[in-house]
């Protein structure tokens, strides 16, 4: 009998699959001579980058920003269901495992920065930081990029939307407190589900979700606009709690509320089937029946204005439910927008001062 694949603890994706691109794969099997345990826990490296810009552009019509910026590529929380996990195929490295420990850092992000927004040309428009791999993931404890980043934007007066799951942003309460004063900054932290075993299972290294609550408390004290993220919602595993995440949120001092359904592009949807035959066998059809109805018989539809949210009765109903939560709770309303007319470049060392 062959023996079931071996988990790796403490991560997410159950192995390491070949990219896309990959002109040759390999296979993990078992020649019975291997120990039953299980894998040694696989250590998280890191490696620098000198990138050449790190404001990133894009035009895509469903979403609200037009400008991004990613501190790290991968991400060590390893959310096996995270959308962002083909960006590893990029470097030549699997979605899988490497995704979530072979990182790639850019420490000189800040400095970089500092000489985009210097440019003539430049016009300011809020920076989207987060929305591809998390900035406050576990090492950015040790390189502090993202806290970098957040004293030139301040420097600059330029605003900036954050999107998280981890709790090291109260480590920049200071920076963050200031910036929100000045109407330069928003938060939005992610809550998938409020079951501590569920996360941890699915999210195995992000803070638990009464922790992430916390977090969102701590963020309103301080003065600055926090939005719950109930994303991804999973329909058959997270979907029922809806309402629950929402109330939740708006006890800990959310102003407001979004949701985005599963999202399963390239080499995350096998991933995360593999998933749910590992740790919800009883559940993984359906799940997966539920995703298919919802993008047209296939485990993702990256239409833009459908891969969000998914079409057709279910995902009308999830739609309706969140509404009627939210306008409940009052927190279906837009956000004021962040200012943008404070944008200055801060004088450098030698620079001609202006007599007027």
């Amino acid at each position: 009998m062959d023996r079931p694949f071996v988990r790796t603890p403490g991560r997410g994706a159950g192995g390491n699959p070949a990219n896309r691109y990959d002109r040759l794969s390999t296979e993990a099997a078992w020649d019975g001579w291997a120990p039953e345990e299980d894998l040694p826990p696989l250590r998280t490296e890191v490696s620098l980058e000198r990138p050449r810009r790190v404001i990133t552009r894009n035009s895509s019509p469903d979403v609200p920003f037009d400008r991004s910026i990613n501190p790290y590529r991968g991400c060590e929380h390893g959310c096996v269901y995270c959308f962002a996990r083909p960006s590893h195929a990029w470097l030549g490295l699997s979605p899988g495992l490497d995704f979530e420990t072979r990182l790639v850092a850019r420490p000189e992000a800040p400095q970089r920065l500092a000489r985009e927004l210097a440019r003539p040309a430049y016009r300011p428009a809020p920076i989207a930081i987060g929305t591809n791999t998390d900035p406050y993931q576990p090492i950015e404890r040790e390189h502090r990029i993202m806290r970098g980043l957040l004293e030139v934007l301040l420097d600059h007066r330029h605003p900036v939307a954050i999107v998280t799951k981890g709790t090291l942003i109260e480590r920049d309460l200071d920076l963050l407190a200031e910036m929100a004063r000045r109407r330069l900054v928003r938060v939005g932290v992610s809550l998938t589900t409020l079951d501590r075993d569920l996360a941890r299972r699915m999210e195995p290294r992000v803070p638990p979700p009464a922790r992430r609550l916390q977090t969102v408390a701590r963020l309103a004290a301080a003065g600055v606009e926090v939005r719950a993220m109930v994303s991804p919602v999973v329909p058959g595993l997270t979907d029922h709690e809806i309402e629950a995440i929402l109330a939740r949120a708006k006890d800990a001092g959310a102003a407001a509320a979004s949701w985005i359904m599963l999202r399963l592009p390239l080499e995350v949807a096998p991933l995360f089937r593999d998933w749910l035959e590992t740790h919800y066998p009883d559940r993984a059809a359906r799940v997966m029946a539920r995703l298919r109805e919802m993008h047209g018989g296939r485990d993702y539809d990256p239409a833009w204005g459908r891969r969000m949210r998914g079409q057709g009765p279910y995902a009308q109903m999830i739609g309706q439910r969140f509404r009627v939560a939210a306008a409940r709770l009052g927190l279906d309303a837009d956000l004021p927008p962040l200012d943008c007319s404070r944008f200055r470049v801060p004088p450098r060392a030698g620079d001609q001062l202006s007599l007027f």
